[in-house]
């Protein structure tokens, strides 16, 4: 499949998806899955020794309406340091509104993008591969984000493990799959995030029902990972 042909492809997939308010950060089970992922990353910049986040580069590939580049701000990047590229318009539109001028933003597809080889610490990709089920165009987009990536940074990557069985238009990423699209980097990852039906059946009884599920590792469908560049 060419690269346009699956571009499009993905665009139709997202506009099939009516999430309605199930991400709304009112909705229990959404503020307790963000603040582990936030917890989670702020472990992993203690360990990579990263101290001053504001001197830290970062593009997001796939950063849709900017929700993860305002928690990147809250966190202590700096704007100036922060890059997104968005394929559909609309959530380009809704992230250019919502963020600060200083933070640069590219709409369309991210292999498109004409970036610098070794100019970021860190690209950063949250649930976009898992929607991407042409095999040679997932290995095309990580071998650019390989190239973007300074040496001694990383690719920071968060993404489900698992099928959804309810949704044809994703798959899960399993950590194998992860290694094989980055064959030369050093990877650590960490599970987490309880599976999204189950914290929201759980969260409606009580919001701290998330955390006691959440210690069954088994129940966790997401990892994060860092893919450390040598």
């Amino acid at each position: 499949m060419s690269d346009q042909r699956e571009a499009d492809a993905v665009a139709e997939r997202y506009a099939r998806r009516v999430a309605g308010d199930r991400y709304s950060m009112l909705k229990p089970d959404v503020w307790q899955t963000q603040q582990e992922r936030q917890r989670a990353l702020l472990a992993l910049f203690g360990r990579l020794g990263w101290s001053d986040l504001a001197s830290k580069r970062l593009l997001e590939v796939g950063c849709g309406g900017g929700t993860n580049l305002l928690e990147l701000l809250r966190l202590g990047f700096a704007p100036e340091h922060l890059t997104g590229v968005e394929l559909l318009p609309d959530r380009h539109v809704q992230a250019r509104r919502v963020l600060p001028d200083a933070i640069a933003l590219h709409a369309g597809d991210a292999l498109q993008l004409d970036l610098p080889a070794a100019s970021q610490d860190a690209v950063f990709v949250s649930t976009v591969f898992s929607s991407l089920l042409d095999d040679a165009f997932q290995q095309r987009l990580a071998d650019a984000m390989w190239r973007w990536v300074a040496l001694g940074g990383g690719v920071l990557w968060y993404d489900f493990t698992v099928d959804n069985p309810r949704n044809a238009d994703v798959r899960g990423v399993p950590l194998a799959r992860v290694r094989e699209l980055f064959p030369h980097g050093e990877v650590q990852a960490c599970r987490i995030t309880l599976a999204p039906p189950i914290a929201r059946a759980v969260t409606r009884v009580h919001p701290s029902l998330y955390t006691l599920f959440n210690t069954v590792p088994l129940l966790r469908t997401h990892v994060l990972v860092w893919i450390a560049k040598p």
